[in-house]
């Protein structure tokens, strides 16, 4: 039987879970990657909160993942109040069984990429510019740019998988009048290495106000604003601090804006105004702080197209903002749900109806999440969390447990379904 091919358009790690996932059905993947080479180390990025059925599944993939040096528990999801004048500090909401693990994205992609499977390669330094889908017995084909030398190639395969981000080029040709929704505020986002400084100033006073850091996941929130903060593994603190204001100008499909010394003067300042002095010192000491703009969009239509030639996985599919620790969770249990619809479905002549009920099964998990994210996030940041509330979420008068806070209010919290038939744990061949 000859093996079927699949072209990924995106080597993050959306797309070599997809890898990964697809192989074990029995394909062939050539991943289309514009970055020259791998990240070395731990790359670029910062932290990323995974939950169960995330961590279940890429042990699958990466051997030793989750009892290995890479991840740290987050036992505790933990939100708080600051009082911004006095500094005192009250808990809001707190859930001792959160079941989340936190990693550094580098951390993860290189894992991902290290482990692939012979039946992937990767085309590192090939900027994808189109593709066709002409008809069912040519498949697909995608032109890709060579960086190096400028020259331009076509990969052809059965299948194109679009893990190419929230400004999917892939999913504009699709759905051009689609446009992404600026939330309302931006994340400053930093990661505080403190190797070989476990004693210092700043680590010991950090601990002191944030006893729980080794296992918690901390939300603390002042008016109108919140942060984050948690420990990432081989010394390393991860923070992220929304701060609302007008959308930004960017440039090219980035999300990522870097940040001009003057940026990182002002929002250092304005970190001692608003937060405990631990935190805004740890936001003062962090090299390199960068800032996201938080976009999502509206859950889309459909996930596949061209007859079941094409389709979207990741924040592709599904762009959201990051406050219900979705965006990686999401995209792996996409990748791994394709890669069951295409075992079950492999006797057919075309990926249409594997596609079909990997859409199905899907779409309304993703959608329901996004949504929730959203929500949660305005709720986070003070701002009304739909049309018909006039104010929003005030931090500083809130008297009792506000339960909808936690992590635990997302759809699907427990695990989202697998393939139809397939149930929960996702079940994943073995290599």
């Amino acid at each position: 039987m000859v093996k079927r091919v699949a072209v990924v358009v995106g080597g993050s790690v959306a797309g070599l879970a997809c890898a990964h996932a697809v192989a074990d059905a029995g394909w062939e993947l050539i991943v289309l990657e514009k970055a020259a080479a791998p990240a070395a180390g731990s790359g670029t990025g910062a932290g990323l909160g995974l939950d169960a059925q995330s961590m279940e599944t890429l042990s699958r993939w990466i051997p030793g993942w989750g009892i290995d040096a890479a991840t740290l528990p987050l036992a505790v999801d933990l939100n708080r109040a600051t009082d911004s004048e006095t500094k005192a500090v009250r808990t809001l909401a707190r859930d001792d069984d959160l079941n989340f693990r936190a990693a550094h994205w580098g951390d993860l992609h290189r894992r991902l990429h290290e482990e692939l499977p012979p039946a992937v390669t990767v085309l590192w330094g090939h900027q994808f510019l189109s593709f066709e889908a002409p008809d069912d017995t040519r498949g697909v084909v995608a032109t890709a740019r060579v960086l190096r030398t400028g020259e331009t190639v076509e990969v052809t395969g059965d299948l194109l998988i679009a893990a190419d981000g929230s400004t999917s080029s892939v999913r504009r040709s699709f759905l051009p009048d689609l446009k992404l929704r600026y939330s309302g505020y931006c994340a400053w986002r930093g990661v505080f290495d403190f190797s070989g400084k476990e004693s210092c100033d700043t680590m010991t006073s950090i601990r002191r106000a944030y006893p729980e850091l080794s296992n918690c996941l901390y939300f603390d929130l002042a008016y109108k604003t919140h942060a984050v903060l948690y420990e990432l593994a081989r010394s390393r603190l991860n923070w992220l601090w929304y701060i609302n204001g007008p959308e930004p100008e960017l440039t090219g499909s980035s999300v990522t804006m870097e940040a001009t010394d003057a940026m990182v003067a002002r929002v250092r300042d304005e970190a001692e105004c608003v937060w405990c002095p631990e935190l805004a010192r740890l936001i003062r000491e962090t090299a390199a702080p960068f800032v996201n703009v938080i976009y999502d969009a509206d859950p889309l239509p459909r996930l596949s197209w061209a007859g079941g030639r094409v389709v979207l996985v990741g924040d592709a599919a599904h762009p959201t903002t990051p406050h219900g620790l979705r965006s990686t969770n999401m995209s792996v249990v996409d990748a791994c749900t394709l890669g069951q619809c295409l075992a079950k479905w492999n006797s057919e002549p075309t990926p249409a109806h594997a596609l079909a009920e990997y859409e199905a099964v899907r779409l309304p998990v993703v959608a329901q999440q996004v949504l929730h994210a959203r929500r949660l996030g305005r709720l986070k940041q003070g701002l009304p969390v739909d049309s018909e509330a006039e104010d929003g979420f005030d931090v500083t008068t809130a008297k009792a447990e506000v339960l909808e806070l936690r992590q635990r209010t997302m759809p699907f919290f427990d695990g989202a379904p697998a393939a139809v038939g397939g149930g929960f744990p996702l079940v994943g061949s073995t290599r």
